[in-house]
């Protein structure tokens, strides 16, 4: 969209924590655009979260933000809320709005039925989350889906955060209409903390995320055991919190490893997490293709954010192969591929951390690689039509 600065702009999404959408926001606020309306709805119930609202910002300020106490409604009332209200806030807003971006299926939808009144001119459909079996439930999955279908047929453009989720459309549902794209999740690249090699810790590896089993941080633990025989001053850093943790401990403990992993728990700002990372030598991502079902994991249909994190950090990923850019990341030499179980994985840290060349060359290689995916560039490149 030539000219950002004299356009109208909605965005309506769900929030927990932040996400693309947030960061959409923020470029747009950068671009100074002639206005902005933020609708956010709680995307489950939480006591900590604002009910939803919404923010109106003209020239990149705030200019109005109204927000409630949250109150607890049964879920299917809460959708036909969220849609309502998308739908009623823009209307009375009294303008022409020239583009709705609806962040997931029921906002898009929202856009959509706007667009039908004559209130939205464009409607983008921005997909975060897209599994074929997203609920359990047949009959939710079966009313998911038809509405998803619904919004890439009528939205002017589809967002997806990768080609598996077109991909996927066709193979479950026999789909393959609509103005579909892929635009990947981003990072604000100039704002990573990025040390010189020299000042790095070159003998730690870092995780950082949700602590669950099936982040596989369990498998690096079982490594460590061989990984010290051959670098006696190995550290395995394990940034956040989860449900898993204990047990971590706990096995750290058994297997008397304790001295060579840093616990952090959870840090609440994001820039003490970040500042850590360029601080280590490279980061472990083991994502499970199938869920505890059996089913494909979101992961292997999304894109996500945490690899996008390590490599803005220059930090090489050693990566299980299910996120649809693995192979990608290994041919452009910014990672390696490994299997869940302590020898592969103490094979891949053992080469990578030994040898300063190789660890130099992929840290340079992850850096030039997470320039392409600045948000300024994929929102650049993909708002100006």
């Amino acid at each position: 969209m030539a000219g950002l600065e004299n356009k109208k702009i909605v965005i309506a999404t769900h929030v927990y924590a932040t996400g693309p959408a947030q960061d959409l926001r923020e470029y747009l606020l950068k671009n100074k655009i002639e206005k902005l309306l933020f609708i956010g709805h709680p995307l489950f119930f939480d006591k900590k979260l604002k009910s939803s609202g919404y923010e109106i910002y003209e020239k990149g300020k705030l200019k109005k933000e109204n927000y409630k106490r949250i109150k607890k409604i049964p879920e299917p009332i809460a959708y036909l809320k969220d849609i309502f209200l998308n739908i009623f806030w823009v209307v009375v807003s009294g303008k022409k709005w020239n583009l709705y971006v609806g962040s997931d299926n029921l906002n898009a939808f929202s856009g959509i039925i706007l667009k039908k009144l004559g209130t939205v001119e464009k409607v983008i459909y921005y997909v975060i989350d897209y599994n074929p079996k997203r609920f359990e439930n047949k009959i939710l999955n079966k009313i998911y889906h038809w509405v998803d279908r619904f919004c890439v047929k009528y939205a002017d453009e589809t967002w997806n955060l990768s080609p598996r989720m077109a991909e996927a459309r066709k193979e479950y549902f026999n789909f393959s209409g609509g103005n579909q794209k892929t635009v990947p999740i981003g990072i604000w690249f100039d704002r990573f903390p990025r040390l010189n090699f020299s000042q790095i810790k070159k003998h730690t590896l870092v995780f950082m995320g949700h602590i669950l089993k099936k982040q596989g941080a369990q498998y690096v633990l079982d490594a460590i055991p061989a990984i010290i025989k051959e670098i006696p001053d190995f550290k395995f850093l394990i940034i956040g919190d989860g449900e898993y943790l204990e047990k971590l401990k706990k096995q750290a403990k058994k297997l008397n490893i304790e001295k060579f992993i840093k616990f952090t728990g959870y840090i609440e700002k994001h820039s003490d997490v970040e500042k850590m990372l360029s601080t280590s030598a490279c980061a472990i991502a083991m994502y499970e293709k199938y869920d505890e079902s059996g089913n494909l994991s979101f992961t292997y249909f999304a894109d996500p954010g945490k690899i996008k994190a390590y490599l803005a950090g220059g930090l090489p990923i050693l990566l299980s192969n299910v996120s649809y850019n693995a192979r990608e990341i290994e041919n452009k030499k910014c990672g390696f591929i490994i299997k869940q179980n302590k020898e592969s994985i103490a094979k891949a840290i053992i080469k990578i951390l030994r040898d300063e060349k190789i660890l130099q060359e992929y840290r340079e290689n992850a850096v030039n690689y997470a320039k392409e995916f600045d948000w300024g560039k994929i929102f650049g490149e993909n708002l100006k039509n």
